[in-house]
């Protein structure tokens, strides 16, 4: 079928899905791999969400496209109550994991121009060209703990050649893959810049509620009416393959969108599985277990963190510790004499010569839309037994695979100077 060729869609593997496989394929050839590369969480399901998933494991009848009512409920309730929100069951969408949910929006658009801070999530900019949109990347720096500036947003904005298409911000904090948020003060003032030239933004939540900060500050607390926000059970309650997120869509957005984006949920994936959605409305229902359960993931992720980090920084790497969420994203430029007289000059080398010398498993800057000679990687610190922790008790937790990665990471480096 070669004459098929010119007429395919250019579409690349996920870089965060290609690095786990390759992980599974060097562990199972007998090969030393540190799952640092693909972003899992390391902790269970709670037991009492298990438990509701089995009972609804009868239930195979297709649900209302936009959601369970309930679950809908549920996660308006939660959020209210867990991060001070203002939200109804009406303005939620549920989904089949939030990732199809922000192409649902994205393709909701007939023509618009998309802005992505970098580093971003490996998976915006190409849902963006697949939805037919144009994408415009805006560099952050280490200096600025790779945060977008009210600066940046303003001057791109006053740029623009063509001011007629809607300009559509997607926004990840705490970030993968930084770790890094934001204030409420920086929240504050992108905001002011976001509202000055109507700016739509998608705030991509996911790992809110692993803000290690709980009285964390979100944005739709200042830019309410240009705000979307998206988020799920797949990071804060361990359940990234249950495929099960939501969108939350203000009122301003208006009705016609609003059923835009309905439709296209119709015609891509039906309803949310029905089973996992009652199991997600015990995750929401019951706010006391999730407190608890959240309070020992932040407490040992942040513990986690802060031993990478000053680690790596007492071997000259200039990495930022992570205020949520389970990611660093370390810059190796002290080392760029070192790894150029090994031949290695681009972010990709670098992560591929730490696979070969320690089995560390890194994806590079470039992956997240970093240029190609940027020497950045973002380090997913989350090869431990989280369950092991979780059922630890007073227990000190204890990460040797971190550890012992970390550590050949640092001995490897040591070794180009």
């Amino acid at each position: 079928m070669k004459h098929l060729r010119p007429y395919i869609r250019e579409s690349k593997h996920s870089q965060t899905l290609l690095i786990h496989q390759l992980s599974q394929e060097r562990a199972a050839g007998g090969e030393e791999v540190f799952r640092f590369g693909f972003g899992q969480s390391p902790f269970p399901v709670p037991r009492q969400v298990r438990d509701a998933l089995a009972d609804s494991a009868h239930r195979k009848e297709y649900m209302s496209v936009q959601g369970h009512p309930p679950l809908r409920e549920a996660i308006a309730s939660f959020h209210n109550n867990m991060e001070h929100k203002n939200w109804r069951a009406e303005q939620i969408v549920v989904g089949a994991g939030s990732k199809i949910l922000i192409y649902c929006v994205l393709a909701a658009f007939q023509e618009a121009q998309v802005l992505l801070p970098a580093p971003s999530w490996v998976s915006y900019e190409p849902q963006a060209r697949l939805a037919g949109h144009k994408v415009n990347w805006l560099v952050t720096t280490y200096d600025n703990q790779w945060r977008l500036t009210p600066e940046q947003l303003d001057k791109f904005c006053c740029s623009r050649a063509d001011p007629a298409p809607p300009l559509v911000l997607v926004f990840n904090y705490p970030s993968n893959p930084t770790g890094q948020t934001y204030s409420r003060g920086q929240l504050q003032q992108l905001a002011e810049v976001m509202r000055k030239h109507d700016i739509v933004v998608i705030a991509d939540e996911i790992y809110s509620l692993l803000s290690y900060d709980h009285d964390h500050a979100t944005l739709d607390e200042f830019y309410p009416e240009g705000c979307i926000v998206s988020s799920g059970i797949s990071k804060w309650c361990g359940a990234g393959g249950w495929r099960l997120g939501f969108v939350r869509i203000p009122d301003s957005f208006g009705k016609e969108f609003f059923q835009a984006v309905l439709g296209i949920a119709s015609e891509t994936y039906s309803c949310a599985p029905s089973p996992i959605q009652l199991a997600a409305t015990c995750a929401y229902g019951d706010h006391s277990l999730a407190r608890s359960y959240l309070d020992k993931q932040i407490e040992c992720l942040d513990e986690v963190s802060q031993f990478c980090s000053d680690t790596l920084r007492r071997a000259g790497v200039d990495v930022h510790p992570a205020q949520g969420g389970f990611y660093l994203f370390p810059a190796f430029d002290g080392f760029r004499k070192g790894l150029a007289a090994r031949g290695i000059g681009t972010g990709e080398e670098l992560t591929n010569a730490l696979l070969a010398n320690t089995g560390v498993a890194l994806l590079p800057g470039s992956a997240f839309g970093m240029p190609a000679e940027s020497l950045t990687a973002r380090l997913a610190f989350v090869d431990f037994d989280g369950e092991q922790i979780m059922n630890a008790g007073a227990d000190k937790p204890t990460f040797p695979r971190v550890e012992q990665g970390i550590a050949g990471m640092c001995a490897w480096l040591s070794e180009l100077t």
